[in-house]
């Protein structure tokens, strides 16, 4: 079911910039209007203030949820603002003035705030440092970050992560920063813990990335066309997010699935609760409540009056892209489905312009606002080059020449403040100073002016996001959603005098599938032994003492290589031959976390040696279970227990193809790329396909160490030319099958090893090529396309 709006909340009198709900019936939120709320459900579609706190007359721009103690059996909620300090307030007390703890330490606004599970408060500060507080008295003081630290994250009671204005994020463990992640291109203004994956950020770049622990780049996710300040992480693992351009995002599986516009001109801040619903908090100094589920749903009249708010909303016409009024057609232009959600249609209605935004949850065209700015109107002032409504100068010092503040007034005043101060060295203290005069002098920002949007960091009519170099990304970065790869470094191999330098080509260091929740992944198979042992039918199939030994020994070894500390035991192929018993008699629906077990035994060394048949049985067996021969027969989607043993069969091959592989005498090989070129490449998931296309790229990399196989070598080069034809959605997909080409190619010439080609094979590859570079328009893709050409 689609997400619709199940309850609005109103008490606040300005902007909403912080919410947490840490139970379906509490919600928290804290305002520039000097209060934080906690709010209880009165019913399944409303809530009402519960307590109203106030510990001074400054902004509260950070709220949190300290757990029940016997003290306070409701708990606490933790609130920050400009008055520097961390306040906490039981939610049983009477008092809602007085604080039952204050944290004192900070220099500057406390902008975030975060607990652990066992109560470990966390907090960041434009004081460039985040502070964790234990048992409410400084533990931890967080120093390295060049800028304002707007987002934090407790990890566990000793490891922490910080975003910055600084562009980068840090994981620290207890007081020191052991890891940073780099590639936001401005500031980070949030993060979100995601499970089985690592984490996920946003930033002033208009992005929202989803990375590793070990610093690798799982996805990054476009949409929003302006800043995006908050995230959180739905219960099924959906990333939600909120931003500048109004909107509420949804991201499933790296693809937006939903778009929530509000009519306000920001939203600040969301959180998710555990039945799934989703809270925002907006400048307009609302809270709305969002649920798929109909019974939380507001009334008929409600949602029609929420419809109506949005679409009464006056955008400026660069907000959605300049389009001559005379080219836009009809209403009749509705009638034709978009392409994917988000995706923005302006029509014409007499002498309205109006925009629609396509709901893929609903199938249909939401009309989200009349733009009330058409193309070749007067421009106001340039400053820099770039259009603005207002140029102000502004005296800060007397003799001094006065500072120029471009002013458009379709932003956020704040965000025009704060960018300002930043780019003239000025202290955050003049903020609400520099507010007040924005305000004043253009008789209030108000969503809706006739006014013209231009990007203040393109200068472009409309936001662009910045397009990314080859410096910026390193390659093979963007990793698949379900393991992201470790760190690595691209090795090279001495390569031949060529004319022109090569960027990418040879990149000899294989990917592995190694992240995994251990915990869940040897709960599930426990379980699911028990339900076998408990039924006389079944009975038989579940794990005797034997295989269970083994398989606690694999759990063993597994968490401590998981964590980089040394293994007491070790793994021989022993473990992967019990792994292959229990897959060949457990059901179909109970085989995945023994498939899951599989993939990460095979990302790690084996200390004794297989026989020559033992890869084949054991990619036989893989492939028996899951069916194989169903799936490259099948003429539909896979089933939902199909799609999830493809993906880790896929995997476990990856993990198989690894730097200690031998390159020759492998006919394991040749059995599974024989297996894989039945796949039907039309119906794999994107998650699928980027696992098949690291297959493809590991061989390669083996490939560069020495002869292979012909027939492995003739087969893995079909497999490619027939994942390249088929690519024209996924760039991480692409990207990984053209380095697979391109390693290939190099070994061959290097190796003066003679490559089994027709000239037909050639000129489909070059016309795939083509496309490839034509559709994706990455410099990655385009590097790595040189460097095939020159090779070929």
């Amino acid at each position: 079911m689609p997400y619709k709006l199940s309850a609005t909340l109103l008490n606040h009198t300005s902007d909403v910039r912080a919410v947490a709900s840490p139970s379906d019936n509490l919600i928290l939120s804290a305002s520039r209007d000097s209060s934080a709320i906690s709010w209880s459900r009165v019913s399944s579609s409303s809530f009402a203030p519960a307590s109203i706190l106030r510990a001074g007359s400054r902004f509260v721009n950070a709220v949190a949820y300290l757990p029940p103690t016997p003290r306070a059996p409701r708990g606490f909620i933790v609130v920050g603002g400009q008055d520097m300090v961390v306040n906490i307030f039981s939610l049983d007390s009477s008092n809602k003035d007085d604080p039952e703890y204050t944290l004192v330490g900070h220099s500057d606004n406390v902008c975030s705030l975060s607990v652990s599970p066992e109560g470990t408060i966390i907090s960041g500060s434009w004081d460039k440092t985040a502070k964790v507080w234990k048992n409410f008295t400084l533990k931890y003081d967080l120093k390295g970050h060049e800028q304002s630290v707007w987002s934090v994250l407790a990890i566990s009671e000793t490891e922490f992560l910080t975003a910055s204005a600084d562009k980068t994020i840090k994981f620290w463990e207890q007081h020191k920063a052991v890891r940073t992640y780099n590639g936001h291109r401005d500031a980070v203004r949030g993060l979100a813990l995601v499970p089985d994956i690592g984490f996920a950020s946003c930033s002033n770049d208009s992005e929202v990335r989803v990375w590793t622990m070990e610093g690798d780049t799982v996805h990054t996710l476009t949409g929003h066309t302006s800043f995006v300040y908050s995230l959180s992480v739905l219960p099924n693992c959906d990333l939600v997010s909120a931003g500048e351009d109004r909107s509420v995002r949804i991201w499933r599986d790296g693809e937006c699935s939903q778009v929530l516009v509000h009519p306000a001109i920001s939203v600040w801040t969301v959180s998710t609760m555990p039945n799934g619903d989703i809270v925002s908090g907006c400048s307009d100094g609302v809270i709305r409540v969002f649920s798929e589920s109909e019974e939380r749903w507001a009334s008929s009249v409600e949602l029609k009056a929420f419809e109506d708010q949005v679409s009464s909303q006056s955008l400026p016409s660069q907000q959605v892209g300049d389009v001559k009024k005379s080219d836009l057609p009809g209403h009749e232009a509705l009638a034709t489905p978009g392409r994917k959600a988000g995706e923005v249609k302006m029509v014409r209605n007499g002498d309205v312009v109006e925009a629609h935004q396509w709901d893929s949850s609903n199938s249909s065209w939401q009309k989200i606002g009349e733009v009330v700015d058409a193309i070749g109107s007067n421009r106001k002032q340039l400053h820099n080059g770039k259009e603005y409504d207002y140029v102000f100068d502004v005296d800060i010092q007397e003799g001094a020449p006065p500072l120029k503040l471009p002013v458009n007034v379709s932003e956020n005043p704040y965000v025009v403040a704060q960018r300002f101060l930043e780019q003239n060295d000025l202290s955050m203290s003049y903020l609400d100073q520099v507010v007040k005069f924005i305000e004043q002098n253009t008789a209030g920002i108000k969503l809706g002016g006739d006014s013209n949007y231009t990007d203040p960091y393109t200068g472009a009519n409309r936001y662009q996001p910045p397009v990314r170099s080859a410096a910026d990304i390193s390659p093979l970065s963007s990793m698949d959603p379900y393991t992201g790869a470790s760190s690595y470094t691209a090795s090279r191999v001495n390569a031949p005098p060529e004319s022109r330098t090569s960027k990418i080509i040879p990149f000899s260091k294989p990917l592995s599938f190694k992240q995994a929740n251990i915990s869940a992944m040897q709960a599930k198979i426990h379980q699911f032994n028990e339900i076998l042992r408990s039924e006389i039918s079944t009975e038989a199939l579940a794990m005797c003492p034997e295989e269970l030994m083994m398989v606690e020994e694999a759990f063993t070894y597994l968490v401590r290589a998981s964590s980089q500390s040394s293994p007491t035991t070790t793994l021989g192929w022993a473990h992967v031959e019990t792994v292959t018993q229990i897959l060949g008699r457990w059901p179909m629906s109970q085989r995945f976390p023994v498939l899951d077990l599989c993939r990460l035994i095979m990302a790690y060394p084996l200390i004794a040696p297989p026989t020559p048949d033992s890869r084949e049985k054991l990619f036989d067996c893989l492939f028996k279970a899951c069916d194989w021969t169903s799936v490259t027969s099948g003429r539909k989607a896979m089933a939902k227990t199909e799609e999830t043993h493809v993906l880790l069969l896929f995997r476990t091959i990856a993990n198989s193809l690894q730097e200690e592989t031998p390159s020759s005498g492998g006919r394991w090989i040749t059995q599974v790329f024989k297996a894989l070129a039945q796949a039907p490449q039309l119906l794999l998931t994107k998650a699928q396909k980027v696992a098949l296309a690291s297959i493809l790229f590991n061989f390669s990399c083996v490939s560069l160490k020495g002869p292979v196989p012909t027939d492995a070598r003739s087969l893995h080069l079909s497999l490619v030319v027939q994942l390249l034809r088929a690519q024209n959605d996924d760039p991480e997909t692409a990207y990984r099958t053209c380095v697979a080409l391109g390693n290939v190619l190099y070994a061959t010439k290097s190796q003066k090893v003679p490559l089994d080609i027709q000239s037909s094979q050639l000129t489909d590859i070059k016309t795939a090529l083509g496309a490839i570079k034509s559709t994706f328009l990455d410099q990655r893709i385009a590097d790595v396309y040189m460097d095939i050409m020159a090779l070929v």
